[in-house]
């Protein structure tokens, strides 16, 4: 079966393909036409140029028929999803609506105040920073009386550290309001742009090292802060690590045999074995493990002090350090690859990215908006709006604000283009929203509440207009409709349908059974052993039929964990280099060296090809009987819809 939300960003995709660029298509001899609707040529064009750019220049006949297969298969289930009046349906137009916010939202920014904010994130990342902080929290909507309490509260602990000149550490230990400063003394360690929220990276970056700043105010409250040092930035690093469990969870005896057993992996290291076969064998990191203990690539801040501090320090690619603890257990690291600064060109993309999700984008916004208002001459009419508090602010006082008859309705409040908005329209939005007016601080909240309505109102306006300002984003739009279409149409038909039809998804598999055949099999265990001394060791213990191989594991590993280990399955030619360099014949082999250990094999029997069960090749018979389904499907719609293609002009595509 699909992954159904994988599947609609793939379906998509394969929309925007085919569909491309036909919005901009000009008047050209008809290529094809389809259940009577016509095709042009340069439609045509258009897109396969967009899709295929390598092979634009100089397409051949077989390429080209390819396409224009697929193109033709797209347009037969547009038109089929249409005589389905599936676009109008209120589920479709809810989710196409939901993609439209989503594209949307590069249009709605200020692209010069994005251009300096990338450039300055860039020019921040060149330098890491390592400060400590102490805070005095306070709610951004906070009373004035507690706002000015905490701002008194951080200026008298700043005056202690300047005028007694007390340690920074000690009184953040002793006043600081972030609960890590009890152990870290409010050091926050090195750290680099987009680690913090922005106003605070903004006050460490212009701080000045070694000087108590003045407070400043983030969303978590008033800060001081102290730069105690620089540095260049490290850039980024890739790495492999093994990992041990050494937790406060484990038993002192479990952290000790695991101390141990790191030892005798890094002498196997150090005895000349792959660092990736040591990690898929031994390493309890079970997201890594697998992948030979590669992680993520990462920068200064990404991971705990005591791992950063090893990776770093390895200076060569291949090196690899010694077994060393953090609060996760014992690790031995290995360098795969140092990155340094990427240029501006290469980081431009992703630096954007993160300021889309960063407090940066706060101060697009409000860049954006100031653009907004002057590019539609917004203007207001304050005299509206002061007649709708003075009957609504008794109701506004209240948990959530419910929508009231008012002395001024259909009176103005402001103005976008040549729309008017009027004092029923802020009463629908406070309605909708649900803003808290509170008591103590009423003329915040309702600066705050008029200023999000105007806002809103602002970007609903433009959205609404992107079709008609930018062609490229009505296009965009029109692939996402077709790609929500046809992927819905597509599943009911073919993707559901071939999960649902359990008795049919039966019949296709007897059908074609010789499609999904075992070769020959062996069922067999693999001993690998540390020495000879302990293969003959394990050879004997074998013989007793009734032995497990977890009652095995233990007696051979009590001494050494890595003495043995065992793999038992059915294995085919191809699977395991061991078993492919064997005479498969039921019995016990002789030792084989390999990678500075013993290996031998207990061969229990040679098993011969046969057909696999449904069950275990079932996501494989789904996905073919998929395609079967699909393939009918088309055939019935060109029965429907008529496809006739102009070979004349279709030979001119390729004609040099």
């Amino acid at each position: 079966m699909k992954n159904l939300t994988w599947s609609k960003k793939i379906y998509f995709s394969a929309a925007a393909m085919l569909i491309g660029l036909s919005a901009f298509a000009q008047n050209a001899n008809t290529l094809m036409t389809v259940g009577g609707d016509k095709v042009t040529k340069q439609e045509f064009e258009n897109v396969f140029k967009k899709n295929n750019a390598k092979l634009a220049a100089n397409p051949d006949e077989k390429t080209l028929r390819e396409y224009l297969d697929l193109y033709i298969n797209f347009k037969l289930k547009v038109l089929e999803a249409k005589s389905y009046g599936m676009d109008t349906a209120a589920s479709f137009r809810k989710e196409l609506a939901g993609y439209r916010k989503q594209l949307a939202a590069p249009y709605l920014t200020d692209k010069e105040v994005t251009e300096q904010l990338i450039m300055e994130a860039y020019d921040r990342s060149k330098k890491e920073i390592r400060a400590s902080h102490i805070l005095v929290t306070c709610k951004e909507d906070a009373s004035p009386k507690d706002t000015l309490a905490a701002f008194n509260k951080i200026m008298s602990i700043r005056k202690r550290i300047l005028e007694k000149k007390e340690d920074f550490g000690k009184v953040a230990m002793e006043t600081s309001e972030d609960p890590s400063a009890k152990t870290n003394k409010g050091d926050l360690g090195f750290f680099s742009v987009f680690a913090m929220v922005y106003s605070f990276e903004n006050a460490c970056y212009k701080a000045k090292q070694g000087v108590v700043t003045m407070p400043f105010r983030t969303k978590y409250g008033y800060h001081i802060v102290k730069v105690v040092d620089t540095r260049p930035a490290q850039g980024e690093v890739k790495v492999a690590h093994i990992m041990l469990r050494a937790t406060a969870k484990l038993t002192k005896e479990d952290s000790i045999r695991n101390q141990n057993k790191i030892n005798e992996v890094y002498k196997m290291l150090a005895a000349g074995q792959k660092f990736e076969d040591l990690a898929k064998q031994y390493s309890e990191d079970k997201g890594s493990s697998k992948y030979g203990g590669v992680l993520p690539v990462f920068g200064t801040g990404k991971m705990v002090p005591e791992f950063e501090s090893e990776a770093f320090a390895l200076k060569n690619v291949n090196d690899y350090s010694k077994p060393f603890t953090t609060s996760y257990g014992w690790h031995i690291v290995k360098l795969l690859e140092r990155k340094p600064l990427p240029s501006f060109e290469a980081a431009k993309a992703d630096i954007k990215a993160k300021i889309s999700r960063d407090s940066r984008a706060d101060v697009n916004k409000r860049s954006f908006i100031v653009k907004l208002k002057n590019e539609y001459k917004f203007t207001e009419t304050t005299a509206s709006l002061k007649k709708f508090y003075a009957k609504a602010d008794s109701s506004l006082a209240v948990t959530a604000f419910k929508k009231q008859e008012t002395v001024n309705p259909k009176d103005p409040i402001f103005t976008i283009g040549s729309t008017v908005y009027t004092v029923a329209d802020y009463a629908d939005f406070l309605s909708q929203y649900q803003f808290n007016m509170f008591k103590d601080n009423m003329p915040k909240s309702k600066k705050e509440a008029y200023d999000n309505f105007v806002n809103k109102t602002l970007l609903d306006y433009e959205e609404n207009r992107l079709d008609q300002k930018y062609p490229e984003f009505k296009t965009l739009m029109e692939e996402y409709r077709d790609g929500i279409l046809l992927f819905e149409l597509t599943d009911q038909k073919v993707w559901s349908a071939a999960v649902k039809d359990t008795a049919g998804l039966e019949r296709f598999f007897e059908q074609n059974k010789t499609n999904y055949q075992w070769g020959d099999r062996l069922d067999a265990s693999i001993y690998t052993c540390a020495n000879e001394s302990i293969a003959n060791e394990v050879r004997k213990l074998i013989k007793n039929k009734k032995i497990t191989e977890d009652s095995l594991l233990r007696r051979i590993n009590k001494s050494n964990p890595l003495n043995l280990s065992i793999k038992s399955d059915k294995f085919e030619k191809g699977e395991n280099a061991i078993v492919d360099g064997l005479t498969w014949k039921k019995g016990v082999t002789d030792n084989i060296a390999a990678n500075n250990t013993v290996v031998f094999v207990k061969i229990r029997s040679k098993i011969n090809a046969q057909t696999k069960a449904l069950n275990e090749v079932r996501g494989t018979v789904t996905a073919d009987y998929q395609n079967k389904l699909e393939k009918e499907w088309i055939a019935v719609l060109k029965q429907k819809y008529p496809v006739q293609v102009d070979d004349s002009v279709f030979r001119t595509l390729f004609a040099k």
